[in-house]
This record gives C-alpha cells, structure tokens and sequence, in this order.
C-alpha cells in the first residue's frame, strides 16, 4: 500500500512545521491496559508457565456427629494449581542511512528515530490491549473472552476443564431487551455485579468495561444531572461514570454488545521481569545500511478466581 499522501521522508523532513512530532491519528485509548499497568500488573521471574494455587472446595470431614459418633478421617482435596502459557509479542523499527541523513540539519521537522520508536511502542500496546480483550489466537495469550466467557461452561482455561467444574466458571448475566432498547440493563449489570461480589463485606468489582454504544446506553440511563459552577456556565453530562463501586468505561476494542466487570485483584496480567517494552540495541545488518531496533513483551493475562469476574452480554 502507497504511504499516505507525501511519505514519511517527506513529512519529516520539510521546509516549516507545526508542532515538535507526528499528530497522532490512529491510536485509540487502550483502558484495559491502563488498569493493568496502574496495578494489575503481576511481575515474574521466569517459569516454562504461569502456575498459581487455588483453594475449590470445603472439607467434606466436617458434621454435626453424636456423643460417640465416628468422625470421618477421609481425606478431602482441596487444593489444585492454574496453569497459563506465556505470549510473547515483538516489533521493529528500521530507519536507513539515507533517512537519518535528510532528517538531519535545519530541515527536520521532527526527530525521525523516536518518532518511529514512539510509534513503535504504540503499536506493541495496541496489539496487547486487543489481545486482553479478545480471544486466543495463534501464538497470543487468553484473553477476556477466554476467561470471561460468554458460554462458561465451556472449554479450558488456566488448565481446568470449564464442564466439569463449576468453581471454575465466570458469571454471566443477559442483557436482552423486553420491549424497549437497554430496558434491562441496569438489572442485568446489578445481578451480574452482586454475583461477582463476596457478599456485602467482600471484594467486589472495581472496574467496568464495555463498548462506545453501551457505555452511551447506560449514560441515556441515567438521570439527567446539570452542575452550574459559575454564573453562565453549565455542564450537562459527565465525562467519567461508574456503576456501584465500579469504575465505567468504554474501549474500542470491547466485544460488541457486551460488558465486562473485574477486579485486578482477581485478573492480572503477568509478564516477566526485563522483558515489559524491552528495547533492545539497534542491529545493522552486514548487507543493509540501516539500523534495526528490536522491542518485545512476554506476557499473559491470568485468573486465579474466574467466579469474581462477570460478563453481561447479548446487551440490546
């Protein structure tokens, strides 16, 4: 495909510009990530796989018994590990001899090197944030359609078949109209949000996301609210909205008609230590005058409690 309008030779490096660097026009707000990285983020050493402990079920020894009853001494497990598999995502940046040399001088508009590792870095984050929001594919990891599922009784996740234990399954929770658009969404979302919960006293989701159409759905919800601040101003919307105690928001990467709800402290995304946006030194190749820059992530996105994470869908 041609490059759009001049080419990136050209834009960078011309007689006037306005601004210090590229306007960005592609790139979206990734909010998953952002959660992720302000603390859902779970750094490792190393390990062929991501494996954690999990507790399943009670122990079954436990009766109301008689003054000289039998106690049962049969052992019960209730213990059994998750295992995940690493992802690992790369990309490249390559700029000539021949870039570097017309982006030098008075005519340089913008660094042309950090710019393409600017854009470089984008593109690692946006390929993971789809990720995080999508589904296994080839070599990628897990991700929110995997764990969080629309059919949970279904398929393996963390190495636990999903059939033939229920302890293992996210909530899931319909949000199909009745008889007028989104008439049932505030009550799907309040189900699907207490089943997440612990009870009253436990954890409960601190994070909701879905898409542009929903999160705008939710928004014609609620009651009109308008705040004055100062004599001829008024505001008549929010820009941030939450459900509960659950942060909302939209990202465009978010399955279609769907809303997802979590809590970092159930879901993270691990990644090995070193190796999170890892630059590595520029390569020249021996038959090539151009540098290469080399920068890589392994990753996985993990659960440790599926059943703390929930999935209103089918949202109409």
């Amino acid at each position: 495909m041609a490059d759009p309008n001049l080419g990136q030779t050209i834009a960078s490096s011309w007689e006037a510009v306005v601004g210090t660097k590229p306007e960005d026009n592609i790139t979206d707000d990734y909010y998953v990530l952002r959660t992720f990285e302000k603390g859902g983020t779970l750094p490792l050493s190393g390990g062929r796989t991501v494996n954690g402990p999990i507790e399943y079920a009670l122990n079954a020894s436990v009766a109301a018994y008689g003054d000289t009853d039998t106690i049962s001494t049969t052992r019960t497990d209730v213990f059994d590990e998750f295992q995940y598999t690493w992802a690992e995502y790369a990309g490249t940046a390559v700029i000539s001899e021949l870039e570097k040399a017309k982006n030098a001088g008075e005519g340089q508009k913008f660094a042309l090197l950090p710019a393409k590792l600017e854009n470089l870095r984008s593109s690692l984050r946006s390929k993971i944030n789809t990720d995080l929001l999508g589904t296994v594919s080839g070599k990628g990891m897990l991700g929110f359609q995997d764990i969080i599922a629309v059919a949970p009784g279904t398929g393996t996740v963390g190495g636990i078949n999903r059939a033939n234990f229920s302890f293992w399954r996210n909530q899931y929770t319909t949000g199909t109209q009745t008889t007028s658009a989104y008439d049932n969404l505030r009550a799907a979302m309040r189900t699907n949000y207490n089943s997440c919960s612990n009870g009253m006293a436990g954890a409960h989701p601190t994070n909701s996301v879905t898409t542009q159409t929903v999160f705008e759905a939710y928004e014609g919800l609620l009651i009109a609210n308008e705040r004055f601040t100062k004599k001829g101003t008024g505001q008549g919307a929010f820009d941030t909205l939450a459900f509960k105690g659950a942060e909302l928001a939209f990202d465009a990467d978010c399955l279609s008609a769907a809303l997802y709800f979590y809590n970092p402290k159930f879901i993270k995304l691990a990644y090995k230590k070193g190796r999170w946006f890892r630059g590595r030194a520029p390569v020249v190749p021996a038959n090539q005058t151009v540098d290469i820059f080399l920068v890589d992530c392994m990753c996985a996105l993990i659960s440790g409690n599926c059943r703390r994470l929930g999935i209103v869908h089918t949202i109409t």
